[in-house]
């Protein structure tokens, strides 16, 4: 399961590290890139009927290994992409097998979770960071030799089909559900709703960062090797969700998505008040640590819903995710058009802000639930 994880990770930074060769290769504005990245959430979306019924009816195994070998026809396609079209083809290939890898993977880590007493969750998406760290580091040297988007995709494509094929045998077996699998949308459940809208302004923060960190170190700090504040963004994000474990155990799941709030608006702010080379730095690597543990936190507690089973507890989460990053990338690219990205940026702020009032919202639900029963 781990290599899945670190292989996710590596995949996805690999292609949100090119975002700006992309988009100079294409001559997108800010606004035009910000309709292609809008194509990604579109095609997950797309996906929620599809991840609910593969979850349902087969072992998770089954649909994550699928959809990692159309996630690697869908990175060979945006490296050798010559149009327009062809481009979005294959990001939403990319956006729709990346939904179903997510929910199997997670799916997956929360069967194993149960099997240990001392949290794991955290290290389980560190792994993921670390992959993405190993994408960007990868991505990073062969910028700097100026090496063509096709080959470097295509690699990455190879090495995701090899990697697939030989860890197969290693993942969970005989975990699917046979409860919980119906979607109830006449009476939405709390529990649920306080998580999704949780990774909702999560995602937007987060998948924001992914997309347009490369660009704003390009535009906004004048750097030549843009990879560098998403590198430092991502190795940030590592530590942190290696230790997030022990940090929830010491100082418990409310006040760690204060804590992340916290960091995130601190980041934020000396990215786009001080935006030289190294506040922008120190303030990517704030974001980083601020992001890392919310994801980890709210898919493992939709995992544990009393009303749906793991991995459509799960699927309903990402989904509000999934919005998130319809809304976020975009968002920037419009505002950016329309004022500046160093001024668009302070969304990501007003993002992490609002993970501390609805996490709030949640832990007094949690609370009034036990006595609402009683009555």
């Amino acid at each position: 399961m781990s290599v899945f994880y670190f292989l996710s990770g590596f995949c996805f930074s690999s292609w949100a590290s090119r975002i700006p060769t992309i988009k100079a290769e294409f001559e997108f504005n800010e606004a035009e890139l910000g309709t292609i990245l809008l194509f990604m959430p579109f095609s997950s979306l797309c996906g929620i009927p599809i991840s609910g019924w593969l979850v349902s009816r087969y072992d998770s195994r089954v649909p994550l290994t699928f959809a990692f070998v159309f996630l690697a026809v869908a990175i060979f396609g945006i490296g050798m992409a010559t149009s327009t079209v062809a481009l979005i083809a294959s990001i939403c290939l990319f956006a729709f097998s990346m939904r179903i890898l997510n929910i199997s993977m997670n799916t997956q880590a929360v069967g194993l979770q149960k099997l240990y007493e001392k949290r794991i969750n955290g290290s389980f998406h560190g792994l993921w960071s670390t992959g993405g760290i190993v994408g960007v580091g990868f991505s990073t040297l062969l910028v700097g030799m100026k090496t063509d988007i096709s080959v470097h995709l295509t690699v990455v494509a190879l090495i995701t089909l090899a990697v697939t094929f030989i860890s197969f045998s290693n993942l969970i077996k005989n975990d699917r559900t046979t409860s919980g699998n119906k979607l109830n949308l006449r009476k939405p459940d709390p529990y649920i709703m306080y998580l999704g809208l949780l990774v909702l302004f999560a995602s937007i923060c987060e998948g924001g960062m992914f997309d347009w960190g490369g660009v704003y170190f390009r535009e906004v700090v004048k750097v030549e090797l843009f990879t560098l504040g998403y590198l430092l963004f991502m190795v940030c994000m590592a530590i942190s969700r290696f230790a997030s474990d022990r940090v929830i155990e010491s100082i418990g799941l409310a006040r760690t998505y204060i804590l992340s709030s916290s960091l995130i608006i601190i980041g934020i702010t000396l990215s786009v008040l001080f935006a030289t080379f190294w506040t922008s730095l120190i303030g990517f690597c704030f974001v980083g640590f601020g992001t890392a543990s919310i994801f980890p936190m709210t898919l493992l507690l939709a995992g544990s819903s009393k009303k749906y089973s793991p991995g459509m507890g799960i699927s309903i989460v990402a989904t509000y995710g999934i919005v998130g990053m319809f809304v976020g990338p975009a968002l920037i690219g419009y505002l950016a058009h329309a004022f500046n990205l160093r001024l668009a940026f302070i969304a990501f702020g007003i993002a992490g802000l609002m993970l501390i009032p609805i996490s709030q919202l949640f832990f007094k639900h949690q609370k009034r639930e036990p006595e609402e029963k009683m009555v």
